[in-house]
């Protein structure tokens, strides 16, 4: 059986060194050990990753990889197609329930700025007769809105794993014991940081905790509302909180302890 090294098996198979370590932690993955302590793996390791790889792209958490990976060693494909169809329908409707709530939010801004538009231009000051703080106003009742119209209290969005209508507090504080991991690697990770790059280009930045926070022209809120929810399907250890206020937009993104690394790697260190 050929024998690698750690950091020829992440080359071979693209996965990060400190990944490899990682998921050695874990249990999900097992090395041999040189007299001299260096870790040695087989030709199977890299099977292995690449399974763990697509379980990881279908967001699964590290837990159900680790329970589906020992299945999969068993060699029965259909041991595997039966644990894995239902995880799979899981995961479904909590991705359609999130692009549901993107969906509607991004059909609320484009609404309020039809009406924002559609709107005289008058010299006196604010007040309600301007349609701003109309009950009615398009972004009033959206599900992943909550306060008032453009002109009324601020619109604050949490984009956390899982998130659901009922019992919405609870689960988006899920990110503070998610694994510090993430699926993506190699051209994939460096295409979704240079777009990260690129939306948040020339924000103001401030910490705050476990994160930080950035300060961006409110036009750019439908891309990062749609590089948050695909973040969190590769990296569920972020926590996204967008709050619009007036002409601006504040991202706030968190993650444990253990992800303030990668935190800083994605969207660069506070100002």
């Amino acid at each position: 059986m050929t024998s690698m090294r750690i950091s020829q098996l992440a080359e071979r198979s693209g996965v990060p060194a400190t990944t490899l370590r990682f998921y050695e932690s874990a249990g999900l993955l097992s090395a041999d050990r040189t007299p001299a302590g260096y870790r040695m793996y087989g030709e199977d390791a890299v099977d292995r990753l690449a399974f763990i790889g697509a379980a990881k792209h279908l967001g699964l958490a590290l837990e159900e990889i680790g329970e589906l990976v020992g299945v999969w060693e068993a060699g029965a494909c259909r041991d595997v197609k039966a644990d894995l169809r239902p995880r799979i329908s899981a995961r479904l409707a909590e991705a359609e329930a999130r692009a549901a709530e993107l969906a509607a939010f991004t059909a609320s801004l484009r609404g309020a700025l039809a009406h924002l538009d559609a709107l005289p231009d008058r010299a006196g000051r604010c007040d309600p007769e301007c349609g701003f703080l109309a009950p009615g106003s398009p972004t009033s009742g959206s599900a992943p809105v909550s306060g008032g119209a453009l002109g009324g209290q601020p619109v604050d969005v949490v984009l956390s794993p899982g998130r659901r209508a009922a019992g919405a507090a609870a689960e988006a504080e899920r990110w503070r014991s998610a694994t510090v991991a993430c699926s993506l690697g190699g051209d994939g990770l460096r295409e979704r940081t240079a777009r990260w790059r690129e939306a948040v280009a020339g924000a103001a930045r401030d910490s705050v905790p476990e994160g930080l926070r950035l300060t961006l022209p409110v036009d750019r809120v439908t891309r990062v509302a749609e590089l948050a929810a695909a973040e969190q399907q590769c990296c569920p250890f972020f926590d996204f909180r967008l709050h619009l206020d007036g002409p601006h937009l504040h991202l706030e993104v968190r993650a444990p302890a253990d992800g303030g690394a990668l935190l800083t790697d994605l969207f660069g260190p506070t100002d």
